[in-house]
């Protein structure tokens, strides 16, 4: 818990004569958190990668054996590594962010340090981890079904984008409630459990009847994961996906979450 008081400032952003402090402030953020969360040795960090390929590849093994008809393609494996892993690695990446002023509370004390600088911080990070997770996930599956399918980078590209505006949105509006509202931290990973099942992981999106599929299109990640699915099979059509939703939904609530948290003056030291 901490104490909130009322401010009366806008919400400011780094001027550009001060992008190089915002760089700077932003790269030694990060370097911190390689050290604390990966440690002084490299094995450290092959474990936080080695972690998430292995539990991923061995779910997805698993389930090929006792679902063998994907709903597209001739491999359950890619079908199913392409819905899960924009799944992880957002809710991996919004988590990370949500947990910014928790993890660097202290050095946010100093006025030179911002929100943004922590937030800024912890997405960028953690999505070069999570994308060299996804990579080394993809390339295995890929060999392993023998898969020679064209693969659209522009469409992996489109996918990430909008993943990691995405999970930038809802971890700094996170950041925001975990803070004052600390039960609403538990009450989340609650509401958030169905959508394992409800993102078209198992299924897609054009196979869920009305009137359901117009309530699952405002699923974001139904869209994110479309996308990736579309990269992966160039005959897959996804006239449903709009990136304008996820790009406005994400960037939306990165605002909001931005004003709430400059709004107010968090006491780290309770």
């Amino acid at each position: 818990m901490f104490d909130a008081t009322d401010r009366t400032q806008t919400l400011t952003f780094p001027a550009a004569p001060r992008r190089a402090g915002f760089i700077r402030r932003v790269a030694a953020l990060i370097l911190r958190e390689m050290s604390s969360t990966f440690g002084r040795s490299p094995g450290g960090f092959l474990w936080t990668v080695a972690e998430p390929v292995i539990g991923i590849l061995l779910m997805t093994y698993l389930f090929s054996l006792a679902l063998r008809s994907p709903p597209i393609g001739s491999s359950f494996a890619l079908f199913y590594a392409s819905g899960v892993l924009p799944f992880t690695m957002f809710f991996d990446l919004a988590g990370k962010v949500a947990q910014s002023i928790k993890f660097s509370r202290q050095l946010l004390t100093y006025p030179v340090m911002s929100y943004l600088d922590a937030l800024t911080a912890r997405l960028m990070l953690n999505l070069l981890v999570q994308l060299l997770v996804a990579s080394i996930i993809l390339t295995g599956v890929i060999a392993w079904t023998g898969s020679r399918a064209p693969v659209d980078f522009t469409q992996i590209a489109l996918a990430v984008a909008m993943l990691a505006v995405l999970a930038f949105g809802l971890g700094t509006m996170n950041c925001f409630l975990f803070s004052m509202f600390p039960l609403w931290e538990r009450v989340w990973a609650i509401v958030m459990r169905p959508m394992f099942l409800i993102s078209g992981i198992f299924f897609l999106f054009d196979d869920v009847p009305e009137p359901y599929q117009s309530v699952l299109w405002f699923n974001p990640l139904t869209h994110i994961i479309g996308t990736l699915r579309h990269a992966l099979y160039s005959f897959y059509d996804v006239a449903f996906v709009s990136p304008l939703y996820v790009f406005g939904l994400g960037m939306g609530l990165t605002v909001i979450g931005l004003i709430l948290l400059n709004r107010y003056t968090l006491d780290f030291n309770n």
